[in-house]
């Protein structure tokens, strides 16, 4: 592919709820631009955008996906994201990365959640975004119903560009609302034939242009002035205060067509190149050079410097890393250092993706996006700078893992995989994580939701060939004492034939406060016990809490007090000692009225004003205590509470039941409270590995 200047570039991320159409927009807008000679389908696994085997199976996208497109003079960068819940980390990243977002709406139902969760993210953002009104060719879709919706969930500065004609089956065509002119589409080409506008919309065309002209000119205090005077200002003197509009965030235009019919593709793709911005057209990238900040224009003749917003493990391709250039030119074999690894990386060679097929370039400027492979120590969100410039960018601030699922190879051959494999997997995909519980003897794999899980399991088996059983994450429940007991004592005497073990330890024990650990007190008077033993009983007693008491659960908030003993002259050693110390905790937890302790987390639950009562209630059945409520968004309502960690291991399932998809939340660890003596039994069980 050939250089572009960064005023001819466009970053367009395409975003939405799964099904309106992301896919086969990319795939009209590839073909209308000559680079397919015939669209693919999602249904038949044949787009350029979908092409993990796991997208095929599924009939849906599973991560973004970078196809760049030339249409007149310009390049579109387009960024195909995923629209189901689960796979909302690559919207985080793709929004990162674009300078414009073209939300694609379906006609038929509307503006939906997730649609509206991307909204929020873009304008977190302050991110340029325009609307394509997709699906108007299919049953029940109704331009003027989705219109409405859009006006309602995203305020005034929503502004149709365009109005369908035709219905349904009969949709044929658009009138441009800037030019009162018709484009008629009828060939089945995707081709426009320029035509007056239709009678029977002449009327209703001409009020929504005297509306839109006067949303345009409201910006510009000069056209404003003319506008009032009866002055009228030209078509290109409107596309410019649109375009400028556009840019603050101010004016988010409203497209139409069909991608499954090519009807209009053309249009959108030429607004985007006439009011989308170029890379220069928005804020410089802030920076941060240790406790200083500094902002970086796109300029090709800057230094180079560039951001890594995806990564792509695969075992036959290698380590691909997408990046956008935040300054400067990059040119293949360029030396740039990781900024927090602090490694040298060489920019083997350089290429743009296109879906999954790759095309060399021999250079990118400011403001592009492109590939390179085998970066060694690069991952999501690095910044790859120049030596000696240790500047960093602000990572992609991607979704909590909220869902887990424990994890075993299922052969030794497995095992042997398994570490490599998840390092893979999870560099490739920052929402998930691996956890280690040394507690509960667990590996859990953590993310975003059901179906993220399952792909990620789908791909360690076709990827990386390890094959894993799943079973439920096990809760780190622990016990401790709720009485004081004294002159517990510990006895260890063995005698096989030549030297023997013998150890006696006595010890007082008695509960801490919540949270108060361990504390271990010697009280040896006239050398009960030799003072080199007495660390081994310590160690013993250290080592039983950690194995499980009375319940099979570490053991806290214990004081112990050493207050006699016994040795033997020739059988006394610091491993018998050891085990007398294990004895007598033992024996001292079975008298002293042990609890078991349940961890608790703060929750911090984003929903709907409407769904507020629901949550609240369901939060209550979980033994959750509510410690307040409070604005958070507008429309919606933050709850706080805490609740036992073992009521919340798939709450991300039921909140997205509650809220329709609309609910967040965020858990954190708290404190430890007594486990209800009625679900004792369960915590057993859960310490045992029993179903």
């Amino acid at each position: 592919m050939k250089r572009f200047a960064p005023e001819k570039i466009r970053n367009v991320a395409l975003v939405g709820h799964s099904g309106s159409g992301k896919t086969t927009l990319t795939e009209a807008l590839l073909f209308r631009a000559g680079a397919l000679t015939r669209m693919g389908r999602v249904e038949d696994g044949s787009t350029v955008s979908d092409f993990d085997l796991e997208e095929h199976k599924r009939g849906l996208s599973l991560s973004l996906s970078l196809v760049p497109v030339e249409w007149k003079g310009f390049k579109l960068n387009l960024i195909d994201t995923p629209g189901y819940a689960d796979f909302i980390g690559d919207v985080h990243a793709a929004l990162r990365v674009a300078d414009l977002a073209v939300f694609v709406v379906s006609a038929v139902e509307g503006v939906e959640v997730q649609t509206e969760a991307a909204w929020k993210l873009a304008a977190a953002l302050a991110l340029p975004r325009m609307v394509f009104v997709n699906k108007l060719d299919r049953e029940r879709a109704s331009f003027e119903r989705t219109l409405d919706q859009l006006r309602e969930r995203f305020g005034s500065g929503i502004a149709p560009l365009e109005l369908p004609i035709g219905e349904e089956a009969d949709f044929h065509g658009v009138a441009d609302l800037l030019t009162d002119t018709a484009f008629l589409y009828r060939d089945g080409t995707g081709t426009g034939v320029v035509a007056d506008v239709p009678d029977e919309l002449q009327e209703l065309e001409h009020q929504v242009h005297d509306s839109l002209v006067e949303g345009i000119v409201v910006g510009d205090d000069e056209l404003l002035e003319r506008f009032l005077a009866d002055d009228i200002a030209s078509f290109e003197e409107l596309e410019r205060a649109l375009a400028g509009g556009v840019a603050s965030g101010a004016v988010f235009p409203v497209t139409c067509g069909s991608a499954t019919t090519s009807v209009a593709i053309d249009r959108l793709a030429d607004f985007i190149c006439e009011i989308g911005p170029a890379p220069g057209d928005r804020p410089p990238i802030v920076v941060s050079a240790g406790d200083t900040t500094v902002e970086v224009a796109p300029d090709p003749a800057g230094d180079p410097l560039a951001f890594v917003f995806k990564s792509i493990a695969d075992p036959y391709v290698g380590h691909i890393s997408l990046f956008k250039v935040l300054s400067g030119t990059i040119r293949p074999d360029d030396h740039l250092t990781n900024t927090r690894s602090g490694a040298d990386e060489r920019l083997h060679g350089l290429f743009t993706l296109r879906g999954k097929e790759q095309d060399s370039v021999s250079e990118l400027p400011a403001g592009d996006l492109g590939a390179v492979s085998k970066l060694a120590s690069t991952g999501t969100g690095d910044t790859l700078a120049p030596k000696g410039k240790p500047v960093r960018i602000e990572p992609i601030q991607h979704p909590d893992p909220v869902l887990g699922t424990a994890i075993t190879a299922r052969t030794p051959a497995d095992e042997d995989k398994l570490a490599h494999a998840l390092h893979r997997i999870v560099e490739d995909d920052p929402t998930l994580r691996i956890e280690r519980n040394d507690e509960t003897r667990q590996t859990v794999l953590r993310g975003v939701g059901e179906t993220h899980l399952s792909i990620t399991l789908e791909k360690l088996a076709r990827r990386f060939g390890v094959d894993v059983h799943t079973s439920e994450v096990r809760v780190p429940y622990r016990e401790t004492i709720t009485e004081a007991v004294k002159g517990v004592e510990g006895k260890h005497r063995k005698q096989s034939g030549g030297h023997g073990q013998f150890g006696v330890c006595v010890i007082n024990v008695e509960p801490l406060p919540r949270g108060g650990g361990f504390e271990f007190v010697d009280r040896i008077v006239g050398g009960a016990i030799s003072r080199n033993y007495i660390p081994a009983v310590h160690k013993g007693i250290e080592e039983a809490m950690s194995r499980g008491g009375v319940f099979g659960h570490p053991i806290v908030d214990l004081k112990v007090e050493l207050v006699d003993g016994k040795e033997h002259s020739v059988d006394s050693s610091e491993m018998a000692f050891k085990t007398a110390g294990r004895i007598a905790i033992r024996e001292a937890m079975g008298l002293a009225a042990p609890v078991l302790l349940e961890p608790v987390s703060l929750l911090e639950v984003t929903v709907p004003i409407g769904s507020q009562g629901d949550v609240m209630g369901d939060l209550n059945a979980r033994r959750g205590r509510v410690q307040g409520t409070e604005t958070a968004e507008p429309g919606e309502q933050l709850v706080t509470a805490l609740v036992p960690t073992s009521e919340i291991l798939r709450y991300s399932i039921d909140l997205r039941s509650m809220t329709g998809g609309r609910g967040r939340y965020r858990a954190t660890h708290d404190h430890y409270d007594v486990l209800p003596s009625h679900l004792v039994d369960k915590a057993r069980r859960d310490a045992s590995g029993e179903d």
